[in-house]
């Protein structure tokens, strides 16, 4: 029986590049041994293990999409059209396994038709610019509606969300309701920008869709969560600081193994020592904190094996910050990446 792994993808921050530290992917058995360091050429930014064969793993970098085919053992570049583009995220669609799509930075989309061998570009969103940051817009996660394969919603960092129902071909911009949600105080938000407040709404990390709820993404905003209406024309505020006592919003995933359960990664900004992971039972309606560990960075992801409902891995910034529990949350073990590393991005398990 193959073994199961934590992984871990590793990258720099735009506030320190002279800052030491290896960058790359880590992966480490999930009964216990030590990390090894299995891809080091490039800064990683998402990882992703296929849900229908856990031997592929994607790890999206400041290269494009790097793959393995054993369980990350050894990657190597997948055949991808564009050298130098940043890849932020991956999506499997469950009406056909075989196709996935990758959301990179400068904004862009690509699909794949044999399971991430090789990739196409797709027409580049005509999503109008609402901020100027100092980083391109990226899609930061995508979520497929359930039983519609080309229906997909995708958060966008400093450009909000939007949809596609023909597959990734046009893509529909959804921001007029986040941008109107920025007009009640408590939704204000301006690091960069100093022509809009609408900065902190359109500052999506990640979006998914429950099965229980499957016309209702939500999105993993600075600002919190929120949930689309209308095929994303209108957005509510789940109001998630009732629950809460940190809404900045970095990950967000539904469990592969009950449809109404969420997980969430809330911490108190981009740059912070402080943040916790928290699930919903009842397709987001109301939260409970899950880990039982003190972070000393952001929490920027949240790790579900797609097999296993008891294994659960979390990744905070700073510090190789790595861990996992492997009995539903009860118990949390420690496993830190080994240093100097730079910022962890994104953790999986599979």
């Amino acid at each position: 029986m193959a073994h199961s792994y934590l992984y871990a993808g590793v990258a720099g921050y735009f506030g320190r590049p002279r800052d030491a530290g290896a960058v790359g992917v880590f992966r480490r058995r999930t009964d216990g041994g030590e990390w090894e360091h299995v891809l080091a050429t490039s800064e990683v930014h998402t990882l992703f293990v296929h849900p229908k064969d856990p031997d592929l793993v994607f790890a999206g970098t400041s290269d494009g999409v790097w793959h393995s085919p054993d369980r990350g053992a050894s990657f190597r570049r997948a055949k991808f059209p564009d050298g130098g583009t940043q890849v932020w995220s991956f999506i499997a669609i469950d009406d056909a396994p075989d196709r996935m799509y990758a959301g990179g930075s400068p904004l862009g989309v690509y699909r794949s038709e044999d399971r991430g061998a090789s990739w196409e570009r797709l027409p580049t969103p005509e999503i109008r610019p609402r901020c100027e940051c100092p980083f391109s817009p990226r899609v930061m996660r995508m979520a497929q509606r359930p039983g519609r394969p080309d229906e997909i919603y995708a958060a966008l960092e400093i450009a909000g969300s939007m949809r596609t129902t023909d597959g990734g071909e046009t893509w529909e911009d959804l921001n007029e309701g986040l941008v109107r949600l920025s007009d009640r105080p408590h939704l204000r938000s301006s690091i960069v920008q100093r022509e809009t407040h609408a900065e902190g709404m359109l500052d999506g990390h990640a979006i998914a869709i429950s099965p229980a709820i499957p016309d209702t993404p939500i999105i993993a905003l600075r600002m919190g969560l929120f949930r689309a209406r209308e095929g994303g024309r209108r957005w509510e505020d789940l109001e998630v600081g009732r629950f809460s006592p940190t809404t900045y919003a970095r990950d967000i995933k539904v469990s592969p193994h009950d449809p109404g359960t969420l997980y969430t990664a809330l911490s108190v900004a981009a740059d912070s020592r402080d943040g916790g992971v928290y699930r919903s039972t009842d397709a987001g309606e109301t939260w409970q904190r899950f880990d039982r560990v003190q972070v000393n960075g952001t929490v920027m992801s949240v790790g579900l094996h797609h097999s296993d409902p008891d294994l659960v891995c979390i990744g905070a910034r700073y510090d190789g910050e790595v861990f996992a529990t492997v009995d539903g949350g009860e118990t949390w073990q420690a496993c830190p990446l080994p240093g100097p590393v730079k910022d962890v991005y994104a953790v999986a398990c599979g």
